[in-house]
């Protein structure tokens, strides 16, 4: 399978671009990160923020807004979108493991399976006793996890669609080719396909492996860093994404 070259001369950031292609037009569990920022006693902080997906759209709607993420190229992007579109986000480079922003806030969000990506047991409790920190009394905590099964097609399936974006003539196209069963949870491989102005096409295949999280044993893993469970949301899937489970722990007052 010929790799893409690092010298494509893509329109921007690759990374960014396939953050973007991959995961910037998801949807569906903004109306409830919008609910939960309405109704907290404080600023929000958006874990794992990416290119601003979720910080943006709560800045938009007048809500106070913190984000992170271990990539400083997400966060440079995010910066700049904010500023184009004049909307306060304070973004740091930083990583929610280790969380050290030396504020506090009334809800702090995960979404899109972060928690899955951060490490396994070690990596989750170090972002759990990072988020009692900052949070106020009776601060939210909420997490998106989706279950080590879900997306594994069966054999009369229909395949789902791609993730494409274009920009500037350039198309980039990530299709989910198979969802692995692994020990302590799963791999997703994704053909990831780029067809050039001149219709050249270079490809890649990228994989990102999700740990096995469950509500029950994540809502353990609350208690054991101080936050009590505070009930459980469903975000339904779409016909481009599976449907994910969001736990909301709280910090006791």
């Amino acid at each position: 399978m010929p790799e893409l070259r690092r010298d494509s001369a893509l329109p921007g950031d690759a990374a960014v671009l396939w953050h973007d292609a991959e995961c910037g037009s998801y949807s569906a569990d903004l109306s409830l990160w919008r609910r939960l920022a309405a109704e907290a006693d404080g600023p929000v902080l958006d874990l794992g923020c990416g290119t601003g997906r979720v910080a943006l759209d709560l800045a938009e709607r007048g809500h106070e807004v913190a984000a992170i993420d271990v990539e400083p190229r997400f966060v440079d992007e995010l910066r700049r979108r904010a500023r184009e579109r004049d909307l306060s986000v304070t973004a740091t480079p930083g990583d929610a493991r280790d969380l050290r922003l030396e504020r506090s806030f009334g809800v702090v969000l995960a979404p899109m399976q972060l928690l899955q990506i951060v490490g396994g047991a070690a990596g989750r409790a170090s972002t759990l006793h990072g988020v009692r920190r900052h949070l106020v009394p009776g601060g939210l905590f909420a997490a998106a996890i989706t279950p080590p099964a879900a997306g594994v097609a069966t054999e009369d399936e229909v395949p789902p669609l791609p993730d494409v974006l274009e920009r500037d003539g350039w198309v980039l196209s990530s299709y989910p080719l198979e969802i692995r069963v692994e020990a302590g949870g799963v791999a997703v491989d994704r053909l990831r396909q780029v067809v050039s102005p001149a219709g050249v096409l270079s490809e890649e295949l990228n994989t990102v492996r999700l740990d096995a999280v469950t509500p029950t044993g994540l809502e353990e893993e609350g208690r054991e860093a101080g936050l009590a469970p505070a009930g459980l949301c469903a975000i339904p899937e779409t016909a481009d994404h599976v449907g994910s489970t969001v736990v909301i722990l709280e910090r006791p007052a």
